[in-house]
């Protein structure tokens, strides 16, 4: 019997990004280069785990707009034409730096990556990758959790509950109608967190939810066991903290592991380093440069030129940073437990696109984590929420504090001189939603798609994303617009639709472009107590 448990949790999630005006644009770009460098990899891993015997435990959160994307003809074709792309680029980069072996071998370490990703999306998994999660699920190895429904940050949505009740309705449903079950977890979007909330959670039979550590370690009562063991709300919903250790030591930008030397430097590719003649037809269709993936340099400590990425240095440094974050949290577990009288839990929790994307050993230094937990005997378990709860169902109850796993904790991240606009719209907008599903407004098949099309605009206006990204200044006008564009439509729909006077092609239009959620009832919106 292990000392103690380790939750490891992945949270998967993309914005819902899908244009039907051209066949190349850039923000697609983001789930093809997380399907390469993250999703790929991470089934790889769990392929090699399983054909091993080794045992693991994993918590994935697969939101409703990444498995949308997944699961989107389009969007596959598109991903396909993505890496024969690279793979030709490669194949040009074989040729080019034949005369540096060094290059040369990471052109052909490239090369042979995007083929076995094309062998592993099209044969391996039949360009299923939901499905091939979904049988890991099945097997008892991964629990699949979701979230909010378009990832809206609820509580800067929360002055109209009903918003907030729909984005966890729909990502349920949504879950259910995905994986054939209804989710047993959430991850509320960014871990935005005020009391309440668990109310919509326990209404859609949700079991646990996830905090930021703080949201747990300012319950009232103060919790006796720290973050170590869960907390049930007054209704019954367990919360987890996050365990602030183990976040640091990989997210940490001055102590974190992905910041080693060692590792391959996120930043300087060859979309922006090679002759713009010779790499036009691999970034934007304007000339502008972009990421290819194709990385030919280290970290490098001090101010002078990167140095060549040396793959197996770096995989032997993921080795040795796996052992220690592995020996870390069983010297954790050991301080705890005898503290505690029951066996602790060490919840950490990490976005799963930092694993491959922006960390590239991330994946393996995942496999040599669980691998060397396995070698270490009892020593520390992986383990799911749900199992936790099985093994100590009886738990302190508390309210959690309002929280995030935001900077300083709270909600300035989606809240700040540049991104505070929106919310006056997004809050209009939710209340005159309300007004459609509370109002006579479905005379027919026509004005129901027209009201559930508007449901669909107002979720993807509430995306947490959006606001980040102008926050961040990264891609900041495609966000504005983004949040511009989904209001107007939102806005022209709701004036069709008090006019009594659908305009068919236009809602037509933004059917096929914004087709999330097919299944979608407006009444999500509806007054549930006159139901």
């Amino acid at each position: 019997m292990s000392k103690g448990y380790l939750a490891l949790t992945l949270h998967a999630h993309l914005p819902f990004v899908r244009h039907l005006e051209r066949d190349r644009y850039l923000e697609e770009d983001w789930l093809f280069e997380a399907i390469t460098e993250t999703y790929l990899p991470l089934l790889t891993v769990f392929e090699g785990l399983k054909k091993d015997s080794v045992p693991f435990r994993l918590t994935l959160t697969m939101t409703p707009t990444l498995i949308s994307m997944l699961a989107d003809p389009l969007l596959q074709e598109r991903y396909l034409r993505h890496l024969t792309g690279l793979t030709e680029l490669a194949e040009k980069e074989i040729d080019r730096t034949a005369s540096s072996p060094e290059l040369n071998e990471l052109a052909r370490m490239y090369h042979w990556r995007f083929t076995a990703a094309r062998r592993l999306f099209t044969d391996e998994y039949g360009l299923d990758l939901v499905g091939a999660f979904g049988r890991f699920q099945r097997e008892g190895a991964i629990e699949i959790i979701t979230s909010g429904a378009t990832h809206g940050y609820l509580p800067l949505l929360a002055v109209n509950e009903r918003a907030v009740r729909a984005q966890v309705a729909v990502a349920c449903d949504h879950y259910a109608k995905t994986f054939g079950r209804r989710p047993r977890g959430i991850w509320l979007p960014e871990c935005g967190y005020q009391p309440g909330f668990e109310n919509f959670l326990k209404d859609e039979g949700l079991l646990f939810f996830f905090t930021d550590a703080h949201g747990v370690l300012h319950a009232d009562p103060r919790p006796r066991h720290g973050v170590y063991a869960p907390l049930y709300t007054k209704n019954g919903v367990a919360v987890f903290g996050r365990d602030l250790e183990s976040s640091r030591q990989v997210w940490s930008t001055k102590d974190g592991y992905p910041g080693d030397p060692a590792y391959r430097d996120f930043y300087r590719d060859i979309g922006f380093d090679l002759d713009l003649d010779y790499i036009r037809p691999y970034v934007q269709e304007n000339g502008d440069r972009k990421m290819t993936g194709i990385k030919y340099h280290r970290i490098t400590r001090g101010e002078g030129d990167k140095e060549i990425y040396s793959p197996s240095e770096a995989i032997r440094r993921a080795a040795v940073h796996a052992d220690d974050f592995v020996n870390k949290r069983i010297a954790a577990v050991e301080r705890a437990a005898p503290l505690l009288g029951r066996r602790p839990l060490i919840v950490s929790p990490y976005d799963a696109e930092l694993f491959g994307h922006w960390w590239y050993e991330g994946p393996e230094f995942l496999n040599f984590v669980f691998r060397k937990i396995a070698q270490k005997g009892d020593a520390l378990e992986t383990i799911t929420p749900v199992e936790y709860l099985r093994l100590y169902p009886v738990n302190q109850v508390a309210s959690p504090s309002a929280s995030s796993w935001g900077h300083r904790g709270f909600s300035e991240v989606w809240l700040d001189e540049r991104n505070e606009w929106i919310y006056s719209g997004l809050h209009k907008a939710a209340d005159r939603m309300v007004e459609l599903a509370d109002g006579d407004f479905d005379h027919g098949d026509l004005s129901r798609r027209a009201l559930n099309q508007a449901a669909r605009e107002l979720l993807l206006a509430q995306s947490s994303d959006w606001a980040f990204i102008m926050k961040t200044d990264t891609m900041a006008p495609y966000a504005r617009k983004r949040t511009q564009d989904h209001l107007e439509y939102f806005g022209m729909l709701y004036d069709q639709l008090v006019a009594g006077k659908v305009d068919e092609p236009f809602l037509k239009g933004l059917e096929e472009r914004h087709n999330i959620f097919p299944d979608i009832s407006y009444a999500v919106y509806g007054d549930r107590s006159r139901a």
